[in-house]
């Protein structure tokens, strides 16, 4: 929010410099982004006094004037508006001035052969207006040559842009700002004098709220004979130094107060409202829509509703979006003499939802989704009254209210003072004083009482419009500490400090991070919102409807980011990713949903050449990667960790290759699936026929790793005896896989068997049918002596028999 200092100034009589103030702001908890000099659009700037104006000689669209600017002679200046002529009073930029807003350093210069010594300046030029039809001429007769311009556009100002936190709504005004201020620095706070009212009649117009918890409170305040017309200049600079375009004096009040008091307000042209309701009596409404509705909002979008969205009705049609913008339909403009004033509380959750529903964010509903001042929305409202009586000529001729407002003008909260100390230590004095609690307390306008008893506690009345985040005793300690200043704090560090450590599966997975970087995987950060496909766990209230489900499996995203890194000429990807997926459990008796769950996972993708730099070689293409070379890089990860895993034929997975897939099993618990893209879903999304996918579960993983042995490298010494080689060559048939031979000979062949190898495999012609042909090496070694040829046959004659026994294996030799 951008705050005025003259504005803040006349509700608060505080002394410091801008810079001051924006450090004192800043340590309490208000942000201030930026501090804006808005003199500095017009350091340079006078009066200027048009004393004769001349066409230009050589241009239609050119004036040459001669203006007096309190020096000695006038300056001749040349000049393209149409509304320039003599005897006026202008802002002119004399020379050396540097205009910000244009980026722009007035010097001596020639306009079609006649010198130009400044320039006549428009009010956009001066960045007060984005557009200006002309050069700003001043109204007062008794202005003096030469004298600054800055005061009188009110460019004598500073402007601090605030960013308060969410918590803090009574922040979105300047008179929430102003309490702040006249709590941090002791200064006396003047609020804008309450207005009193006897008490209006009730006219023709009815409300009907269909729901009291989306909106507990409305008054409609009919006020005729208004005189629409521009708004005063004090008005128009408050207006302009908040950032808000004037527009007239109807709006502008509404606009007023909302920066004032951070009630939003919403004015109907009466005859409008009653033209919609087709000059019916007139009802009021507030309801829900229904889905399919349209409206026309005043930014002359027309936007189709969802039940979400809560709307103000006229008989039952359509006219404002409450509480985020009004309707093109009941607009107020020139012509408007009659309106009815809406002043409304909203539920900030259905305002949330109703602005996120249709993509519309404003001003309103900005402060709407944080909480409006619940106990001063009357008060808002009555001084918005007097401003139209006073600046419009208005007349209220009736007032409907329907008041369901709950009653915040008695919470009341305990405070401990030994608890305070507890929690917030010592402070460079030694301990906050009981005094100066009490005093913080009851400038932020809190009522304190003393409890009876031993320890200090105190009974502390919260004020109403601090009443949303001002609910239990940790707040007010925050607020002690907010206006005590953290910088009077002690900094000491505990005496008792601990060094910090890493958790076993923050552990195991920097290791696997790790390994996969090893052996040459670029790892992947993706969100974990995707689009919804079919069984997601979908948001009840997403940001985005590309982004409004939680995916099930990596899968998804490494085939995206591969395709992805194609499309931008980047090549094939060899990737990882570890990240948290969410699923839904079985139904059960007890849950017939299922609930939701969520954990860890690791996915890859592999496709790349294994040897890019060899590329040279073969002509600058690309090898594919096979089958066993994915595999292999898989392989290399989990030999890295220390770990064992089988691997089994699969084809559940619709997005693999069902001959070319297999689960991963480890210590008997399946860690996740191996295989290659299916070639048809390769062909739809124009990938490489050779992609190959992996997934593996974490919580496997650090089960599997959950190993001092694992964990904790130990030396290993290396045996300096030779080992003694053996070939082993047989049939098997086609559906006994590899792991299981392998895993039987490593049992078959005990502590001397050191490696077994698979060195090839026939199919084809002199082998039985259903069979195939394959042939191992086998290394036996012991770590302590050189084993005798006896040892060997034997050890190896052993795992023979076995593979015969369990397998009914044909020795080829």
């Amino acid at each position: 929010m951008r705050i005025s200092l003259n504005w803040l100034r006349e509700l608060v009589n505080f002394n410091l410099k801008a810079e001051e103030l924006a450090k004192t702001l800043t340590i309490a908890g208000f942000e201030v982004e930026e501090i804006i000099d808005l003199g500095k659009n017009a350091d340079g700037v006078v009066i200027g006094k048009v004393l004769t104006r001349e066409q230009h000689p050589n241009a239609d669209k050119l004036s040459v004037c001669t203006v007096d600017i309190g020096t000695e002679t006038p300056s001749t200046i040349v000049c393209g508006a149409a509304n320039v002529k003599a005897d006026i009073f202008v802002a002119v930029a004399t020379l050396g001035t540097y205009l910000p807003a244009v980026d722009l350093k007035i010097k001596p210069a020639k306009l079609r052969g006649v010198k130009s010594e400044g320039m006549i300046c428009s009010l956009s030029e001066l960045g007060m207006e984005k557009d200006s039809e002309g050069i700003y001429i001043f109204t007062d007769p008794n202005l003096t040559p030469g004298q600054d311009v800055r005061p009188l556009l009110g460019l004598d100002d500073i402007i601090l842009d605030l960013t308060a936190t969410a918590n803090r709504a009574d922040a979105l005004s300047m008179v929430g700002v102003a309490r702040e201020v006249a709590a941090l620095t002791g200064a006396d706070l003047t609020l804008p004098p309450e207005t009193e009212f006897s008490a209006f009649s009730e006219g023709e117009i009815t409300l009907d709220i269909s729901d009291h918890n989306a909106c507990p409170a409305y008054i409609a305040t009919e006020i005729t004979e208004l005189k629409t017309a521009p708004s005063p200049t004090w008005l128009k600079r408050r207006l302009q130094a908040a950032g808000v375009r004037p527009i007239n004096n109807v709006v502008d009040i509404t606009n007023l107060i909302l920066l004032e008091w951070g009630q939003p307000l919403h004015a109907f042209d009466r005859h409008k409202l009653q033209s919609v309701a087709e000059n019916e009596s007139l009802k009021i409404g507030v309801r829900f829509a229904e889905n399919g509705e349209e409206i026309t909002t005043l930014d002359s979008n027309k936007r189709t509703l969802e039940t979400a969205n809560l709307l103000i009705t006229a008989n039952n049609k359509p006219v404002a979006l409450a509480g985020v913008m009004g309707g093109e339909a009941t607009e107020v403009d020139q012509n408007t003499q009659n309106i009815v004033l809406e002043a409304a509380f909203f539920d900030s959750v259905a305002i949330r939802r109703s602005s996120r529903a249709v993509g519309l964010r404003s001003e309103a509903s900005t402060r709407y989704e944080r909480g409006v001042n619940l106990a001063e929305f009357e008060r808002a409202t009555k001084r918005a009254i007097a401003l139209f009586q006073e600046l419009a000529g208005g007349k209220v001729s009736s007032q409907t209210r329907i008041d369901n407002r709950p009653d915040t003008s008695s919470k009341v909260v305990s405070l401990r003072l030994d608890c305070l100390h507890s929690i917030l230590g010592a402070v460079k004095s030694g301990q906050i004083e009981k005094n100066d609690v009490e005093r913080i307390l009851t400038d932020l306008g809190c009522k304190m009482t003393i409890v009876e008893g031993e320890s200090t506690v105190w009974d502390v009345v919260v004020p109403p419009y601090r009443y949303r985040d001002l609910e239990r005793e940790i707040d007010l300690i925050e607020e002690v500490a907010r206006l005590y200043g953290y910088d009077n704090f002690c900094t000491t560090l505990p005496s008792n400090t601990q060094p910090g450590y890493l958790s076993f599966p923050e552990m195991v997975r920097r290791k696997i991070r790790a390994a996969f970087r090893g052996v040459g995987l670029t790892e992947l950060v993706q969100y974990s919102l995707v689009k919804p496909q079919k069984e997601e766990v979908c948001l009840a209230n997403p940001l985005f409807a590309e982004y409004s489900a939680l995916r099930r499996d990596l899968i998804p995203g490494l085939i995206n980011a591969f395709e992805y890194n194609l499309s931008q000429g980047n090549g094939a990807l060899n990737a990882f990713e570890i990240g948290r997926i969410f699923w839904k459990t079985p139904p059960t008796p007890l849950n017939e949903g299922g609930e939701l769950a969520e954990g860890d996972s690791i996915g890859g993708i592999l496709g790349g050449d294994i040897f890019p730099q060899g590329a040279w070689t073969r002509g600058g293409k690309p090898q594919a990667m096979s089958f066993f070379e994915a595999k292999g890089i898989l392989e290399s990860v989990f030999s890295g960790l220390g770990l064992t895993v089988e691997y089994k034929a699969n084809s559940d997975d619709e997005r693999l290759h069902p001959g070319r897939t297999a689960s991963l099993w480890l210590n008997g618990a399946n860690l996740g699936i191996f295989g290659q893209l299916h070639p048809q879903l390769c062909q739809e999304r124009d990938l490489p026929d050779a992609i190959y996918v992996f997934t593996l579960d974490f919580d496997v993983l650090c089960n599997a790793l959950n190993q001092d042995e694992l964990i904790t490298p130990r030396l290993q010494v290396y045996s300096t005896y030779p080992g003694a080689a053996r070939d082993l060559a047989f049939f098997a048939p086609l559906t006994l896989t590899v792991a299981d031979i392998t895993k039987s000979m490593l049992k078959a062949g005990g502590n001397l068997l050191a490696k077994v190898e698979l060195f090839d495999e026939y199919k084809g012609k002199n082998v039985p049918e259903n069979q195939r042909s394959l042939a191992f090496s086998l290394v036996y070694k012991a770590g302590d002596r050189t084993l005798t040829d006896e040892e060997v046959e034997d050890k190896h004659q052993k795992v023979r028999d076995t593979l015969v026994k369990e397998f009914e294996v044909t020795l080829r030799s």
